[in-house]
């Protein structure tokens, strides 16, 4: 500092101010590098400024104002005044090592603040993008899925949704659209059974009616043979609803059922012997072959005798006269298998899989005294699988409908 000052000094009476030394970085580096040299051209070999303290120097003016040199001047720095004809034409002043390096840090703390806020910026519109980009390929699709909903709710069961992918959002759309089958398959048959339904109560409520007007009017004699009709239409009439309420109870599961220890063989064989007059009526020959052992089941006497009519009614409607019955039974390895065998007229074999469905029959153009309602079979399916069994259809080799009824065994 002190070899610096003289030619400072030096400089300004040769230039008369400091204008020629302000913003021209290039001459005061030039200064300060000349002076360092000369200060060491005395000694063996050159010092090294390992403190910087070239760069911690600063020019000022008469009034302190800064010319030239380290900006970032502290109150603690070193001053030296300069000198021109006796007058102090300006300052010079050396801000110390410690100093110097606070104000390093303090700077370099300032730059690396603003990088993080400028990266943080970045990184928050970069993650933003990215995220409205994502939300709107997993909310387009739960937007449709939504918007169907409540067209599904509003009654439209045709409402189905695209399948686009295969992770949970594609599992949920193909979960939704097998919803929406099942409840327009529900809403279809719920239609066709309330039509079912008020066609078979229609019938015989308008024969009655027919019969009765024709009785008040005097064109029907009032005879037993009308009151026979009469009676014949109430009963089908009170079968159809009682058979209507069988199968309400069993959808509801308040169907009850009262088991015990039965044999199935002994049961059958009585059913049997009710319609023994009914079929030699009709010609039709009953051959029955169960084994001689007890066929024990735990189960409730009055269902089994109801499924066992109603197998043997459906045989009767539908047999043609001449015709014949094949029962059989025998010991499965879990139960009893009964199988029930006619002969002809036959089923066709897109009419096997709906035999079991309420108001289904094989052939629509028969007539109710032959037809009856297409409730019997869907009745006996409850029972049997009510017992823990199974029934099921299939062609007979005799020509007509071959039945097969499973149920457990009463294990002791």
């Amino acid at each position: 500092m002190e070899d610096l000052i003289p030619h400072l000094e030096e400089s300004y009476q040769r230039n008369g101010s400091w204008e020629f030394m302000k913003d021209d970085a290039r001459n005061w580096s030039l200064l300060l590098k000349t002076t360092r040299h000369r200060a060491n051209s005395g000694t063996a070999q050159s010092t090294p400024d390992l403190a910087g303290a070239h760069l911690r120097f600063t020019l000022l003016d008469a009034n302190r104002q800064f010319v030239i040199g380290f900006r970032d001047m502290k109150p603690d720095a070193l001053f030296r005044a300069l000198i021109s004809n006796g007058v102090v034409v300006g300052w010079l002043a050396l801000t110390p090592f410690e100093s110097v390096i606070t104000v390093i840090d303090q700077r370099f703390q300032k730059n690396q603040l603003i990088n993080h806020l400028l990266i943080g910026l970045a990184s928050l519109l970069f993650t933003g993008f990215f995220a409205v980009k994502i939300a709107n390929v997993l909310l387009s699709p739960l937007v449709r899925l939504t918007q169907a909903t409540h067209r599904l709710a509003g009654g439209d069961y045709t409402t189905r949704v695209e399948v686009t992918t295969r992770d949970e959002i594609g599992r949920l759309s193909t979960d939704f659209n097998q919803l929406a089958l099942t409840l327009e398959r529900n809403e279809k048959m719920r239609r066709d059974f309330m039509a079912d339904v008020s066609h078979e109560l229609r019938t015989p409520l308008g024969i009655l009616n027919g019969q009765l007007e024709a009785m008040e009017d005097g064109l029907l004699d009032t005879g037993m043979e009308t009151v026979k009709s009469l009676q014949s239409e109430v009963a089908a009439l009170n079968k159809l609803v009682n058979d209507l309420y069988e199968l309400s109870l069993a959808d509801a599961g308040a169907l009850t059922y009262r088991k015990a220890d039965i044999d199935i063989g002994a049961l059958l064989r009585a059913s049997l012997q009710s319609y023994e007059d009914i079929y030699r009526e009709h010609r039709l020959a009953v051959a029955i072959d169960l084994p001689e052992q007890p066929m024990l089941v735990h189960a409730d006497a009055g269902r089994l005798q109801q499924l066992f009519k109603n197998i043997l009614e459906n045989t009767l409607r539908y047999t043609d006269g001449g015709g014949r019955l094949n029962i059989t039974g025998k010991r499965e390895q879990q139960g009893w298998l009964l199988q029930f065998d006619d002969s002809t007229p036959g089923i066709t074999a897109a009419a096997l899989p709906r035999l079991f469905e309420r108001f289904f029959r094989a052939d629509a153009s028969r007539n109710r005294a032959h037809g009856g309602a297409g409730l019997g079979l869907a009745i006996c399916q409850h029972i049997v699988e009510a017992h823990g069994g199974s029934i099921s259809a299939d062609a007979s080799a005799l020509g007509g409908l071959h039945l097969s009824i499973r149920l457990p065994t009463r294990l002791t």
